[in-house]
């Protein structure tokens, strides 16, 4: 008798940081366990010491955002989701959707809504990153006809202005390698957000920026404070609510 045991799996953030952590912190250790106690420079440098304190931290880090990849950021999705008040019709986006975790956690909660999700697939800022990766983990979810996946660029999205009530993004924005490219994302986010909607954006840097550009943008603002308890590196999340009529 067989059954249908296959699980989604929504991959490993910042992969190629996660080995290289775990690589060079073992090296250190393993080092630090042969190397003598050595004294260098006319401050007395310790190298042994420096080797393994150095070493425990490059593991310790490597092991926390696997425990985030693994566990934390279910917490921190549900987390996301719970600040936006369902209806269950809300037309929903997902910027930087990677393997769909938002996305799909979005489309559980809606009844007649839509959950769409964009990116550009890069493997370097998620392990197994593909649109059919995305497809297959909201088949296994049971949402697959409640979600559409579609490549775009988060500085030049294709949808009209004022297309959707929820907007949602996590650790995307900071890909973006200029700030004039992260500022747009910011103004984009905006722009198709309708009067009234909500976006709820997590990142675990710039979000200062992203606050600034959006309240340019004449929409209300709320940044947490770092969650360091479910989340590493230690993410915050910005709140935007667009104002139903503008002046």
């Amino acid at each position: 008798m067989s059954t249908n045991s296959a699980k989604p799996d929504y991959g490993i953030d910042a992969p190629g940081v996660v080995r290289n952590l775990l690589v060079i912190g073992s090296a250190l250790l393993a080092v630090a366990y042969f190397l003598p106690d050595l004294r260098v420079g006319p401050v007395n440098f310790h190298l042994r010491p420096t080797a393994l304190a150095t070493g425990t931290v490059c593991v310790l880090e490597g092991v926390l955002m696997i425990a985030y990849a693994k566990f934390g950021k279910f917490r921190h999705r549900d987390r996301m989701l719970n600040l936006v008040a369902w209806r269950g019709n809300e037309t929903v986006l997902d910027v930087g959707t990677g393997r769909g975790l938002l996305m799909i956690g979005a489309a559980k909660r809606l009844v007649g809504g839509k959950s769409i999700g964009i990116d550009i697939w890069s493997k370097q800022d998620l392990s197994g990153n593909s649109i059919e990766g995305t497809l297959r983990n909201a088949a296994l979810e049971g949402v697959r006809d409640k979600v559409k996946v579609e490549h775009g660029d988060a500085t030049a999205m294709k949808f009209p202005d004022n297309t959707f009530d929820v907007v949602l993004s996590n650790l995307c924005i900071h890909n973006i390698s200029s700030r004039q490219g992260r500022d747009q994302a910011c103004r984009e986010i905006v722009r198709v957000l309708k009067p009234g909607g909500k976006a709820v954006i997590s990142d675990y840097k710039n979000t200062a920026q992203y606050a600034r550009v959006f309240r340019s943008e004449g929409v209300s603002v709320v940044r947490s404070g770092m969650n360091w308890l479910l989340t590493f590196p230690p993410l915050r999340i910005v709140q935007v609510e667009k104002p139903t009529s503008t002046k």
